[in-house]
C-alpha cells in the first residue's frame, strides 16, 4: 500500500503546487500597475484664431489677398475686394468662378474657361466661389475684362442660370424692340430745303 501512497501524494503535491501558482497568478493580474514616469510635455504652438477661439475684442484674421484652392470666399471678411487673376485652370481641366451679389446672393458674373482668367471682385459683392482654377492674386495692375451691354449680359446670365439653377428665378428679360414703322401711314412733312446760296467766285 505504500506503493499506492507516494502517487497519491504525488498528485496532492503537484494540485497543491498548481493552486498556489494560479493564486500568486491572479494576485499579480489583479494589481494596479506602478504609473511610469510621463515626459513633460513640449510647449504647445498657439492655435491659430478661428471664429470660435478667438477671444472676445481680438481682432480677427485680415482677408485675404490670395485664393490658393477651391471654395466660396465672402467678400471682405475671406477676401479683399479688387482685381484678381488666375493661370487658368488645374491641369487639363476648366477653370469655373462665380461673382453672387449682395444681399441676396444673386449671379453677378461668372466663366467656364481653359484661359487665363481676370476678374473684378466689387465691394458690393457678396461672395466669389472658384472651382478647377489655379490660384487666385490680387493683382491691381490687371486689367479687367469689358462690360458688356445690359441686354447681352442678361441673356447670357437667362441660359447659365437655366442650366445652373433651373428652379430659380428667371433672368429679367431684354427690353421688347422698337415697334416697325407702318407702311400704310402718310410719310411725316418735309420741310423744303433752302436754295443753294451764291458763293463768291475768287477774283484773279
Amino acid at each position: 500500500m505504500g506503493f499506492k501512497a507516494a502517487p497519491v501524494a504525488a498528485r496532492v503535491a503537484t494540485a497543491g503546487l498548481l493552486l498556489a501558482g494560479w493564486g500568486v497568478a491572479a494576485g499579480a493580474a489583479g494589481a494596479d500597475p506602478e504609473p511610469s514616469p510621463t515626459p513633460s510635455p513640449a510647449p504647445a504652438s498657439p492655435a491659430p484664431a478661428t471664429a470660435s477661439n478667438t477671444p472676445a475684442g481680438a481682432p480677427a484674421a485680415a482677408p485675404k489677398t490670395a485664393i490658393d484652392k477651391d471654395g466660396t470666399y465672402a467678400v471682405g471678411t475671406d477676401i479683399v475686394p479688387g482685381t484678381y487673376t488666375t493661370a487658368g485652370p488645374v491641369g487639363s481641366g476648366t477653370c469655373y468662378w462665380k461673382r453672387t451679389g449682395n444681399p441676396d446672393g444673386a449671379l453677378l458674373d461668372n466663366s467656364l474657361s481653359k484661359k487665363p482668367q481676370v476678374v473684378q471682385i466689387q465691394p458690393t459683392d457678396k461672395a466669389f466661389k472658384t472651382d478647377g482654377c489655379q490660384p487666385w492674386q490680387l493683382n491691381p495692375d490687371a486689367t479687367p475684362p469689358p462690360m458688356a451691354s445690359g441686354p447681352q449680359v442678361q441673356a447670357g446670365l437667362g441660359i447659365l442660370n437655366g442650366v445652373l439653377a433651373p428652379n430659380g428665378p428667371p433672368a429679367p428679360s431684354a427690353p421688347p424692340p422698337a415697334p416697325s414703322p407702318d407702311p400704310n401711314a402718310p410719310a411725316p412733312a418735309t420741310s423744303p430745303s433752302p436754295a443753294p446760296s451764291a458763293s463768291p467766285t475768287p477774283h484773279s
